[in-house]
């Protein structure tokens, strides 16, 4: 048997696995370095130097990029712009969700953009009493459509890019993606404005996605905190300054009480004594609040002096979280009060709550079941998560993303995204080195930590990608590449290069509905830059084209995670996705096979 025949048998039971689908597709990648390695078709070194390819280190730093922007509230941000300019056209909202998503793609990869703004389309969509799955599938189409924007919009840009420096074709520019995502994207939008309506269903959905946008409100609503709730602090020249809390006579001022206080730096006070930068947390009317701020030297503490209850709970430095006091917890009996300290020293009981019911402003012991609403830095409430004597009820990190638009860090995020940018289209380094740079900058800033980092890399793509790229070189090396495209020359004949053209898009779009696109994608490259060199002509528009119809993964939910996402969210049934696919999938391949080569000369 061939080495030809061995590497076609291996890529045949790997596609035939990613189809069935019953293994996850990472096990499915690394038996195929395992079997190249075990057939001897490649070397040990060989079969693993996928996994230390600059392509999969680029990718990876992408995935911390990507997290950067979302952790710091940056997408947040952008897709409250959304909501407030959209208003009730049906048509702007279409057009205004499928651009966003597209541009977010462009930044943090498809999946990214459909994970972040699929809540916030949601709950737009219901506000509007609109069925969800109006949405939700363009939102994820528009998301594959502006992946071809600039180089880093997918990891399979990157990979054509590479292999196309590779071949000696030279890589494709940072923004040169654009001369194709453009009319792709636009055409996008163009069939769903056009026809959508009557391709898609209006479905009820069985799971919508939490909305945490209006998470303070929410909580104000459930504890029934009064509104005039803020946080003052004690400035220096406050003649609070050195005196006792209890010495405060709040008679002067009706209706406000201090529901706590707690250092500048978070936690509790060290004494019972006013210090400088303390912040004190009050309830009370508008009026009262005021005169004791000016009478005091208090100032705001973020927010203006007096602002709605829901506005003082949350800002980019200090939130709230819900818990709840589980069965055989330790916590069972301790008492409480509103304004209290907790245990851990950097938490602040705002309510408490039993069966439903806000308990009074006095001691309490807790029992099963009872709530407590805490506030606190984002940083304590996330320390106290995975506290065994509580259950958290929304995650703090997920609360944040959410509802504290552009967040601590924000400005530091976008800085490191133009830098990288900039890097990248001037190819002053190489990709991987400026991706790199870009995710250790995120971390040496206080973006993000490492933990969170790791965290936001998507092991799955890594293992993926790093097992399929040596079934790619086998594929040339084995000459299997080289026979598969004498097999298209020969279909194609006298007949030109666009015949030749249209075979690879045939296979990659067949492909790409069953399998991974980025499996798809390392399997049809060798063969496109084969088949190029064998009817001699530029192996460019054969990439660019292959890297069109890779992000053509519409007839299917299991094409891509982002048409999974918007599944159940969208109440869709497996064959709802061809209906509208089938249109996009022919967009994609006209501009591959017309647009493409019109750019991306043959010759």
């Amino acid at each position: 048997m061939s080495q030809s025949t061995i590497c076609f048998l291996i890529l045949g039971a790997a596609v035939a696995l990613f189809i069935w689908n019953r293994l996850p597709i990472g096990i499915v990648a690394i038996g195929v370095a395992v079997s190249l390695w075990a057939t001897g078709l490649l070397t040990l070194n060989q079969a693993f130097a996928g996994f230390g390819d600059p392509v999969v280190i680029f990718i990876a730093s992408l995935f911390v990029v990507s997290e950067a922007l979302d952790a710091t509230g940056v997408t947040t941000w952008v897709g409250q712009q959304l909501i407030t300019r959209v208003g009730n056209s049906q048509v702007r909202l279409l057009v205004m969700t499928m651009l966003l998503a597209a541009a977010l793609s462009a930044l943090i990869t498809p999946n990214g953009a459909v994970a972040a703004l699929m809540p916030m389309v949601v709950v737009l969509a219901i506000r509007l009493g609109r069925s969800p799955s109006l949405l939700l599938m363009p939102l994820a189409f528009g998301a594959h459509a502006g992946s071809l924007l600039v180089l880093t919009g997918t990891p399979i840009n990157v990979i054509v890019s590479e292999a196309a420096a590779d071949a000696g074709l030279g890589g494709f520019g940072f923004f040169e993606y654009a001369l194709a995502g453009v009319p792709l994207l636009l055409g996008t939008v163009a069939i769903v404005v056009l026809f959508g309506d009557r391709l898609l269903p209006r479905r009820t959905a069985k799971s919508i996605p939490p909305n945490l946008s209006d998470y303070a409100r929410t909580m104000v609503k459930q504890y029934r905190l009064p509104s005039g709730l803020v946080r003052l602090r004690v400035e220096r020249g406050s003649p609070l300054v050195g005196t006792a809390r209890s010495a405060l006579d709040l008679k002067a001022y009706p209706d406000t009480e201090i529901v706590g206080v707690y250092a500048g730096g978070g936690g509790p006070p060290s004494d019972d004594v006013f210090h400088a930068d303390d912040i004190m947390v009050l309830r009370g009317s508008a009026g009262s609040i005021s005169e004791l701020a000016d009478g005091h030297a208090l100032a705001p503490f973020v927010e203006p002096a007096v602002v709605d209850g829901a506005d003082a709970l949350l800002s980019s430095q200090v939130g709230v979280a819900e818990l709840m006091i589980p069965p055989r917890s330790a916590a069972i009996g301790m008492r409480v009060f509103p304004g209290m300290v907790a245990s851990s020293g950097d938490l602040l009981i705002l309510a408490h709550q039993r069966q439903g019911e806000t308990l009074p402003q006095q001691e309490t012991a807790l029992a099963a079941g009872d709530s407590l609403l805490v506030q606190g830095s984002w940083d304590a409430l996330e320390a106290n998560y995975d506290d065994a004597d509580v259950l958290v009820v929304d995650s703090p990190d997920v609360v944040r993303r959410q509802a504290v638009p552009m967040g601590p860090g924000a400005g530091r995020a976008i800085a490191v995204l133009i830098a990288m940018i900039v890097v990248l289209a001037t190819g002053v380094l190489p990709p991987a080195i400026g991706g790199l740079l870009a995710a250790c900058a995120l971390i040496l800033l206080g973006v993000l930590n490492p933990n969170q980092a790791y965290r936001a890399i998507s092991w799955t793509t890594i293992v993926l990608v790093g097992g399929m790229v040596p079934l790619s070189h086998a594929l040339q090396s084995t000459g299997g590449a080289d026979q598969i495209a004498q097999g298209l020359v020969r279909v194609a004949g006298d007949a030109g290069p666009y015949p030749l053209l249209l075979g690879l898009i045939l296979i990659t779009a067949v492909l790409g509905q069953l399998i991974s696109n980025t499996a798809t994608a390392l399997v049809v490259i060798p063969i496109a830059v084969s088949a190029a060199a064998a009817f001699g002509v530029s192996g460019r528009p054969m990439l660019m084209a292959v890297n069109v119809m890779s992000a053509a993964a519409f007839l299917t939910p299991v094409a891509t995670p982002g048409n999974m996402m918007v599944m159940g969210p969208g109440g869709y049934q497996f064959n709802d996705y061809w209906k509208l696919g089938l249109p996009m999938l022919t967009w994609f391949a006209v501009i591959a096979l017309v647009w493409v080569p019109f750019i991306w000369r043959f010759y």
